[in-house]
């Protein structure tokens, strides 16, 4: 017999989420359905019982998948089933695992697969925003060792009002939008963009989430203690050698110390002089022990590496390569790289560097997004792409993985806050990184912004990037604030901030906490010191180029936008498009047309202005109304005995009567020397209310000959 269990959450605006378990995926280690409205979401987690042997690392997998029958959809493509998962699915399974990941026990190293599945969507509320509670529900009601709770909540500010969890139509309205992952006592992670905010509203939105989130991790551990589940299961995952480890220590801990407080600014002179160590220690082995002991010293070796390096921070202020606390690396930058893309920069931050370029495209180049439950079109797109010889190893490089997926979304977000409003090109920045210690993400951000300028956008603000790190022990009692931070102070360090912004405030943040106790006062001091730090790197960058270049590069494609009548727009297609194409073979163009709020809105592209100025004359043609009065240029489609019909605005043609053609009496058309095919000038007269015909002329253009002088008599003769 089914006895499901249910704990409900009043959210603060009196919705309610509640966790069911005990009736779904059963035989999961632990499995939770979340709903709320008409939305649901399954999560399930299993481990496996024992470790892989030589297992150092949590392998932990997060799986975000959403069904298209959630949304009452089939999915798209032949096959018409779902496929890989999309950008979005991924980036959500990210945010579950970065605030999962930390909370592991440090030698648990057990196979874990967590599975979010969204059965149902109402298109409103927002599900990433609820996954990661229900993946941690799902870990709550196993027996698995977890040292949660934790839940995430998206907050947005709309109208200066801070609110929780909001639905897709509220987060269009609101110009800050974050996501915050943390325990009952700390924030573990933040990600977000922002319209410019400062720090202190930064600090008062994580705070805001993390009351909301308190609420939620009480839940679960009441649904932990409904389900029995309070004591998590037994493991012994890693073998140790205790008299190895000590030797490890008193062998290798004052070397490695020496390395790190050496101040080599080289990346690899640094890693083969750690290397060296271990390897001298390996030598101390006997060789038939050495195969079996080399995991467990490299492991006790690690130990060592990172408390050196922690030690000469905390305790004498010494980095790894020679700076303070404060400094930032050597920066050098250069506009203009590349001859053929429209924009591009290198960006080099010590060894960081990004070669980024800038393509502006029509319409026709937009991203369409066609996701369970969002579908549409993306016009600013931000690729970044990390090949294995960035940092110098030897290995092919494979597909588009969750990393390059993730950091790619955030420089997206730092950078789209300040692309022009309704700007008419479709822009794609594409970040390569060709050498990496640490922050190439914000080399990214940084390289995006020259390259943007270089390309002519004119972006409201330029945009830098910091990422910031700490060295913390004590919970907190003692701790160093790192500015931009290398590869091993990330790795080996207790937080990973990255803050994006303009001189006036932050665009895009991501943070992730590895130890627990992080005070909102280190983190109000992290803040500050990336703000000084962000405005030395954008000092920087403006010594390269201080402003977007006034015009685009000269093989860039020119766009024009024109809005018509929404009764036109038939008319400038025509029947089965045959208008439209015509425009542009003749003129060489480009055209897209589209219905956008009750209105047509056109978009004009070509190599060339004279190829823009034909078509937009074209399309004015066929929807310019005529006005009495007006002079048009027409050309004469077909001579009669009365005149000749002219067409003086496309598909608009009107008789020229013989009486009009010229203020002599012509007794034939032809007599005025006017044939099929000739070019000319008239004036609109009249249009027949009744009829709709137009009475065109052309000698109203012309002078107006003197009437001939009567001869006066001559007085004299009398």
């Amino acid at each position: 017999m089914m006895n499901p269990i249910v704990k409900s959450i009043v959210l603060s605006d009196g919705r309610t989420i509640t966790l069911e378990t005990g009736k779904l995926a059963k035989q999961a280690d632990g499995a939770v359905t979340l709903r709320t409205g008409n939305t649901v979401l399954l999560a399930t987690v299993c481990a496996a019982k024992d470790a892989t042997p030589g297992t150092d690392f949590m392998p932990l997998q997060v799986e975000y998948r959403e069904k298209f029958a959630s949304s009452g959809r089939f999915p798209g493509g032949f096959m018409k089933r779902e496929g890989k998962p999309s950008d979005y699915e991924v980036l959500t399974s990210r945010l579950i695992d970065r605030a999962l990941r930390p909370l592991f026990p440090d030698d648990y190293h057990a196979d874990v697969f967590v599975n979010v599945i969204l059965f149902s969507a109402d298109g409103e509320d927002m599900p990433d925003a609820l996954a990661g509670l229900a993946a941690s529900a799902a870990l709550a009601v196993s027996d698995i060792p977890f040292n949660g709770p934790i839940s995430e909540v998206r907050v947005a500010r709309i109208d200066g009002k801070l609110i929780v969890n909001p639905t897709f139509s509220q987060l269009k309205q609101a110009d800050l939008d974050i996501m915050v992952g943390a325990t009952l006592d700390n924030i573990m992670m933040v990600e977000g963009e922002m319209n410019e905010v400062s720090e202190a509203e930064m600090l008062e939105a994580i705070k805001f989430a993390h009351e909301e989130i308190k609420k939620q991790c009480q839940a679960q551990i009441e649904l932990t203690e409904e389900v029995g589940k309070t004591v998590k299961r037994k493991y012994c995952h890693e073998e140790n050698d205790e008299e190895l480890r000590k030797q490890v220590w008193s062998n290798c801990y004052q070397k490695a110390y020496d390395v790190a407080a050496s101040q080599n600014p080289n990346k690899h002179e640094r890693m083969d002089a750690f290397e060296a160590i271990q390897e001298s220690f390996l030598e101390t082995i006997p060789e038939e022990e050495r195969d079996e002991k080399a995991p467990l010293v490299a492991r006790y070796y690690h130990e060592v590496e990172k408390e050196a390096m922690r030690r000469c921070i905390l305790d004498e202020g010494k980095r790894l390569d020679g700076r303070t606390t404060t400094e930032i690396r050597p920066i050098w930058c250069e506009v203009d790289a590349l001859p053929s893309p429209h924009g591009s920069a290198i960006f080099t931050r010590g060894e960081t560097q990004s070669l980024t370029t800038v393509t502006l495209g029509t319409k026709l180049d937009e991203k369409i997004i066609d996701d369970a439950l969002v579908h549409g079109t993306d016009r600013f797109l931000l690729h970044y792409n990390f090949p294995p010889f960035s940092t110098g190893e030897a290995r092919p490089q494979r597909g588009t993985g969750r990393r390059e997926i993730g950091h790619g979304n955030l420089a997206n977000r730092a950078l789209k806050k300040v692309i022009p409003d309704n700007y008419p090109y479709v822009i794609r920045v594409v970040s390569d990184i060709l050498e990496s210690n640490g922050s190439s993400s914000m080399a990214t951000v940084c390289a995006g912004t020259l390259a943007l300028m270089d390309a002519g956008v004119k972006i409201k603000k330029p945009v830098a990037g910091i990422a910031m790190g700490l060295i913390s022990e004590n919970k907190g009692q003692k701790y160093a604030i790192l500015s931009d931070i290398l590869g091993d102070e990330d790795h080996l360090g207790d937080m990973d901030f990255k803050v994006c912004g303009t001189k006036d405030g932050i665009t895009a943040t991501q943070m992730d906490i590895k130890v627990d106790g992080l005070s909102y006062e280190i983190l109000e001091k992290a803040l500050v010191q990336a703000k000084i730090g962000r405005e030395h790197i954008m000092g920087k960058m403006l010594e390269t180029i201080s402003e977007p270049r006034a015009d685009l590069k000269p093989h860039a494609p020119r766009i024009e936008v024109m809005d018509i009548p929404k009764d036109f727009i038939g008319a400038v297609i025509g029947p089965g498009g045959k208008i439209i194409q015509g425009i542009q073979e003749e003129t060489g163009a480009t055209i897209t047309i589209d219905e956008i709020d009750g209105r047509g809105h056109i978009e004009i592209s070509a190599s060339n202005k004279p190829s823009i100025d034909a078509a937009i004359a074209k399309i004015k043609g066929i929807v310019a109304v005529p006005e009495v009065g007006e002079v048009y240029d027409a050309v004469v489609r077909s001579i009669m005995p009365y005149g000749a019909f002219v067409e003086f605005l496309p598909g608009k043609d009107g008789l020229l009567h013989i009486s009009e053609i010229d203020w002599k009496r012509l007794e034939r058309v032809e007599d005025a020397n006017l044939k099929e095919g000739d070019k000319i000038q008239v004036k609109l007269l009249d249009v027949d209310p009744k009829t709709g015909k137009y009475k065109l002329s052309r000698k109203a253009l012309l002078p107006r000959p003197p009437k001939p002088e009567v001869q006066k008599k001559d007085d004299s003769s009398h």
